[in-house]
């Protein structure tokens, strides 16, 4: 397990945009921690990663947001097959893993053109893939530090 501790907002997403970089074969990644702990900036760092220029916002109401990515922020894998889809989804409200199915999560999961970002993510265990990359996150021992889990 990898620990980072990031000291504000920009640099929590300027670990996002790296974090993306070394995404490309379709991963799914589950976060954890507290409401405001920085789950959503730092996915806007790894939208950011792809060149997704959009606004990104939790979708705590919608469930799931699918961005496509620009080409410019597009990672290549050693077999050619690039990231096109940012897949966000927000399971805060849901009751279990069978509500994301119900709303087409598994044409997503497993895609290895789809990275596939989930947010509350252990109300949903039962349903992710085996290699899901764990992040988790806690509020810091300053106001805007951040203390930030990783595990492959």
């Amino acid at each position: 397990m990898k620990k980072i501790i990031t000291k504000n907002e920009n640099e929590t997403k300027k670990l996002g945009e790296r974090l993306a970089k070394g995404f490309g074969n379709g991963e799914t990644v589950a976060f954890e921690g507290d409401l405001g702990a920085g789950k959503t900036t730092l996915i806007k760092g790894i939208a950011k990663g792809f060149g997704i220029q959009r606004n990104i916002t939790s979708p705590t109401f919608v469930l799931m947001k699918v961005y496509d990515t620009d080409s410019h922020g597009l990672r290549t894998d050693g077999h050619g097959s690039r990231i096109t889809r940012l897949v966000h989804v927000d399971a805060y409200r849901i009751g279990d893993g069978q509500e994301l199915i119900d709303i087409g999560i598994g044409e997503y999961l497993d895609d290895e053109k789809t990275v596939v970002v989930i947010e509350w993510a252990e109300k949903v265990r039962e349903i992710l893939p085996s290699d899901t990359v764990w992040i988790k996150m806690k509020h810091g021992r300053k106001e805007n530090e951040r203390v930030i889990m990783i595990d492959k």
